[in-house]
């Protein structure tokens, strides 16, 4: 498709004029949480000058936009069971960083996107969701990469939850340099290729095969999208792309498979404990037991301490101390699953705690007082007890073979 484009921009607003084949398409660059973008997008739209609107939402957003109550739903074991719960806590967590920002400036966090499915209501103006699906997007992040990188990625999320300093309205502008999901990891994002890639190329790619895919789809139908300013350039230059927009689509949508050899890796660790406690007993059985109590206490109790760091209650604390001696022996079950069950089935969340979940972790302490966030929390830290756990039990069994 033949391409022509140019920029304008002031203090208020970042717009792009891009022309895609017979299709006009306005690149409205906006910060999502800002009373003057979202002034703007109401004030592009209300001029009727469009025939279309796409925003920078993937499916899943916008329910969650539209649909806060859908939280109610939330079936936590299954969650816990497809192992999505890193994933619902890191959502969770960019949720409350941007509501921070919008309570401190008294603006509802995704203003400008709520305003720009507003007006085309109004207008009767079809929405286009051109933003990749966020689960993807944080899977492939997390495919690109190592642990240690991955426990970095979740501390900016913690840290984002953690500071409590006053961020002004000025200041917000200035987050037209990116949206959510860079501000969250922008000490990361820009000083590494393997965060970058997934978390603004891929999606700068993504969002302009969206469109060119609605231009198509649309010939000469004026477009209005509104993205986050910091997509404006990388979307503009790729909307000159020729390949098929299908396709770039369905490939930025694949996830790569895990690699298989990591999964040897539990069932190697406890070959090599059993092969331990037998050598141990084999040499003297005062030496075998001297290991499982080593086993037991070391994993148990950093799961239990776990456990108790995440404020579940004391007979989850015990769960965790007798649970993950033996799950650590069983790869197909992990603590946290255990620790997890045990918490909901002794404090089962009521339905206001559901409500109130992205209001409560909006706050460090809220993450403690919700029951639902709670359980989250016993599993993850359950989880990483039982796991760190098992390395140091694992070391000490063979010191103490090799002393």
């Amino acid at each position: 498709m033949p391409i022509n484009q140019e920029a304008t921009g002031d203090a208020q607003a970042l717009l792009r004029q891009v022309q895609v084949g017979p299709t006009p398409i306005t690149l409205l660059g906006t910060a999502h949480v800002s009373r003057s973008s979202a002034d703007q997008v109401a004030a592009e739209l209300d001029s009727q000058a469009y025939r279309a609107v796409a925003i920078e939402l993937c499916p899943s957003r916008f329910d969650a936009l539209n649909h806060p109550d859908r939280l109610a739903e939330l079936d936590l074991m299954q969650v816990l069971r497809q192992g999505k719960a890193s994933m619902v806590m890191a959502n969770l967590a960019m949720a409350a960083y941007q509501q921070r920002l919008g309570e401190q400036l008294g603006i509802e966090p995704g203003a400008e996107m709520r305003m720009a499915v507003t007006q085309a209501e109004v207008h009767d103006l079809p929405v286009v969701l051109i933003d990749r699906e966020i689960g993807v997007t944080l899977q492939r992040t997390a495919r690109n990469l190592s642990w240690w990188r991955r426990a970095i990625l979740f501390s900016g999320l913690v840290a984002s939850l953690i500071s409590r300093e006053e961020v002004s309205e000025e200041d917000i502008e200035h987050l037209k340099e990116g949206d959510v999901l860079e501000t969250t990891f922008a000490e990361f994002a820009h000083d590494r290729d393997d965060l970058y890639q997934p978390l603004i190329a891929e999606r700068d790619r993504y969002m302009a095969a969206k469109l060119r895919e609605a231009a198509q789809q649309h010939p000469g139908r004026p477009i209005l999208a509104v993205v986050g300013a910091g997509h404006l350039k990388g979307i503009a230059e790729h909307l000159a792309d020729t390949a098929d927009p299908a396709e770039t689509l369905r490939r930025l949508d694949s996830v790569a498979p895990k690699a298989r050899w990591p999964r040897f890796i539990p069932w190697i660790i406890v070959a090599l404990v059993l092969t331990g406690f037998y050598i141990g007993f084999t040499r003297n059985p005062d030496l075998g037991w001297q290991l499982v109590r080593d086993w037991v206490l070391i994993n148990g109790g950093l799961s239990a301490l776990g456990a108790l760091l995440a404020a579940a209650h004391p007979l989850t604390i015990v769960t965790a101390f007798v649970a993950a001696p033996i799950t650590s022996l069983n790869p197909t079950i992990g603590a946290g699953m255990v620790t997890a069950a045990a918490e909901l089935w002794l404090r089962k969340p009521r339905v206001g705690d559901f409500g109130q979940l992205r209001q409560d972790t909006t706050e460090l302490r809220g993450w403690w007082r919700n029951r639902v966030s709670r359980t989250l929390l016993v599993f993850l830290f359950s989880t990483l007890g039982s796991a760190v756990g098992t390395y140091l039990a694992g070391f000490l069994i063979f010191d103490r073979l090799n002393s």
